[in-house]
């Protein structure tokens, strides 16, 4: 109310129209009435968050019947004349206006006073205040909700992010279970293992590769939803092609089940977040696999074109429809037919990427193969 515009304008209305010199809309209890907003002229000294003493005011009168109180010129009216409260106060001419929300509680009063008679009483002038004490409970009552549903809006968001703290913690926490188990399937490795043996640790290791994959995306993901967005760190002669390479033989012992074909010429040094990039060409990879008709080549080629590095990742499969594209990137989005440990992140973990390198992924299906091109600026500059 204090700071409301048009609380204040109304009030500013009520005294031009009536030319009373004190206006004010109160809250009004049964035990406390505290001034919301005023315009004073006549030095009462009563300013926003004041109180007054209940007993000491007509608006109690007002709250316990929902009945206005008038007065032109208390000397002549047979109600208010030597009431003690106009006495007190050197009240002369008075108006208090119910407020109602809506569902017809009361809120408080719409108060006109001055020191000299004013003709408060007339018909046009009670008309007028009563519509301004309900413009104000309509207001108030729709300030009311959007605050409701600010707080609403806020703690949602708090509740987001302790839940992405919570995400951020539990995939940090599940490194280390997962480091253990690799280090305990490369120590068997190196054991004699029986052929029952030779065929379940390729599995397991496959397993445990999409495990770390799915931990690194939540656990990017988080921090990128906690820090703003993703964050790079360029280098102008990034290791590109060597964590490109990494990325397809870890795949490649991942998925023995699938030819992965590499071709990548890199004739210069590219500037970049080389780990980063080859995340996203990671993902890419995974999805193109998971998406992959079986018995064809996954084919990953990279070479410089004008002035962007662009890296395909291409397979044979279902072309993506229409409507999948336009949420593809989207955190969480899974397309009708996935199927897979997936959660929906490795697309939009790449596109983040791409972006964060002022870059992006283009999309095309043509007879039945579908290319994923990551496009990474020559002149990188990052978000």
């Amino acid at each position: 109310m204090a700071g409301s515009e048009l609380v204040g304008t109304i009030l500013e209305t009520v005294m031009l129209a009536t030319e009373v010199r004190f206006a004010a809309v109160a809250r009004v209890t049964a035990e406390r009435w505290v001034a919301c907003r005023t315009v004073d002229e006549v030095n009462f000294s009563l300013a926003a968050g004041d109180e007054i003493e209940i007993e000491s005011t007509f608006c109690q009168s007002v709250r316990e019947t929902s009945q206005k109180v008038l007065f032109s010129d208390v000397a002549t009216d047979e109600t208010y004349r030597n009431h003690p409260i106009a006495t007190k106060f050197g009240i002369v001419s008075y108006a208090s206006i119910p407020i109602f929300r809506s569902d017809g509680t009361f809120f408080g009063t719409l108060c006109a006073i001055d020191s000299v008679p004013r003709d408060l009483a007339h018909p046009r002038a009670v008309a007028m205040l009563e519509m301004f004490a309900d413009i104000i409970g309509q207001g108030l009552e729709t300030q009311e909700r959007l605050q409701a549903q600010e707080r609403q809006i806020e703690h949602q968001r708090e509740m987001a992010r302790i839940q992405e703290e919570l995400v951020a913690v539990l995939g940090h926490d599940l490194r280390n279970p997962v480091a253990a188990i690799d280090a305990g399937l490369r120590q068997l490795e190196k054991e004699g293992l029986s052929e029952k043996g030779r065929k379940i640790v390729p599995l397991m290791r496959s397993s445990l590769f999409r495990a770390a994959d799915l931990i690194e995306n939540i656990m990017l993901h988080a921090k990128s939803r906690l820090g703003g967005g993703i964050r790079v760190s360029v280098r102008s002669d990034a290791p590109l092609a060597e964590a490109i390479q990494q990325v397809v033989e870890e795949l490649r012992a991942a998925e023995p089940g699938h030819e992965i074909n590499l071709d990548l010429v890199l004739e210069r040094p590219i500037s970049c977040d080389a780990p980063r990039v080859a995340q996203a060409i990671s993902n890419l990879l995974s999805n193109a696999i998971r998406h992959s008709e079986q018995g064809f080549p996954v084919s990953v080629r990279g070479a410089v074109r004008d002035d962007a590095f662009g890296i395909t990742v291409a397979n044979r499969g279902n072309a993506i429809s229409d409507d999948v594209r336009k949420s593809l990137f989207k955190p969480f989005h899974r397309g009708a037919n996935a199927t897979g440990e997936g959660l929906g992140l490795g697309l939009h973990i790449a596109s983040s990427i791409a972006t964060a390198h002022n870059g992006g992924i283009d999309v095309t299906c043509d007879e039945g193969i579908t290319s994923f091109t990551f496009n990474l600026p020559l002149a990188c500059h990052p978000q």
